[in-house]
C-alpha cells in the first residue's frame, strides 16, 4: 500500500517531447539552488544532499546526510526520483512529501522545470537507460554523422586512453561524486563525449578533455568502458 502512494503515471511517447528541456538554460536557473545543493564532480551535502546520481535513486538514501522525519518516511514508503516525482517535488516540494524542512516553494513554470530536469539528468550515469528517461532517450543533444556513430572502437587502444578518464571516474563503477561511465552504451557514450567536444555540455574539464580526442579515440575509449564490468 505504501509503495502505491508514489506511483505515478509513465509518460507516453507523445507527450515525451514535451518534456525535453533545455539543458544550458537549466544550468542558469539551478544557480538559485547550488546554495544548498551541489552537483557536479566534488559535489557535497550543504543543507541539502547533493544531487549527483538523483535520477532512479531512492528518497532519503545519500549517505551521511540527516533527512528530516518526513523525507525518512518518504524513503520507507518507496518514494523513488524518477522524472515525475523529481517535477512535482521541484513544483511543490510540500505538496509530494508533507512536513519536508526543504525551505523552496517550488517552481511553478512548467518548462522552467524541465529545463532544471534535463540539466539534472546530465549528472546522473548512463540517463538513457532508465526507465523514466524515455525523454532524453528518444531526442539526442546533437545529430552526429552516422560514419561517426558507425566508427568501431578498440577497447584495447581504449583501455591504454583511458588512463585520464580513471583519474577521476571510477574503474569499478562506484560512484563518490562522480558519475560512473562503467557499462555505458557505446552509442550514447560517443554523443555525450561529443556534446562535450561541441561544448554543447556545460562541462569545462570534460568539454577541455573531449576537445583533445579524435573520433577514433572516442569510440576507443566507448569500446572499453562499455566493456567493463
Amino acid at each position: 500500500m505504501a509503495l502505491a502512494l508514489f506511483a505515478g503515471p509513465a509518460f507516453a511517447q507523445d507527450d515525451a517531447a514535451e518534456l525535453i528541456g533545455d539543458a544550458g538554460r537549466g544550468a542558469q536557473i539551478y544557480r538559485s539552488c547550488v546554495t544548498c545543493h551541489q552537483i557536479g564532480p566534488g559535489a557535497e551535502n550543504r543543507t541539502g544532499p547533493h544531487l549527483n546520481g538523483i535520477f532512479g535513486r531512492r528518497a532519503g538514501s545519500v549517505e551521511g546526510f540527516d533527512y528530516s522525519d518526513a523525507m525518512d518516511r518518504a524513503h520507507g514508503d518507496g518514494l523513488t526520483w524518477d522524472y515525475a516525482r523529481l517535477d512535482a517535488y521541484i513544483e511543490n516540494p510540500r505538496a509530494l512529501v508533507s512536513g519536508t524542512r526543504m525551505s523552496f516553494r517550488g517552481i511553478k513554470d512548467r518548462q522552467d522545470r524541465h529545463d532544471v530536469l534535463a540539466y539534472l539528468r546530465q549528472f546522473t550515469a548512463s540517463p538513457q537507460d532508465i526507465p523514466e528517461s524515455a525523454p532524453t532517450a528518444i531526442l539526442r543533444e546533437l545529430d552526429l554523422p552516422p560514419e561517426v556513430l558507425a566508427i568501431v572502437g578498440d577497447a584495447e587502444y581504449g583501455a591504454y586512453l583511458a588512463s585520464e578518464c580513471l583519474t577521476c571516474h571510477k574503474r569499478d563503477g562506484s560512484d563518490e561524486g562522480i558519475p560512473s561511465i562503467v557499462a555505458w552504451n557505446t552509442e550514447d557514450f560517443v554523443v555525450a563525449m561529443h556534446a562535450y567536444k561541441q561544448k554543447l555540455r556545460p562541462h569545462p574539464v570534460m568539454q577541455m578533455m573531449a576537445g583533445r580526442l579524435s573520433d577514433e579515440e572516442i569510440a576507443a575509449l566507448a569500446a572499453y568502458f562499455e566493456d567493463l564490468e
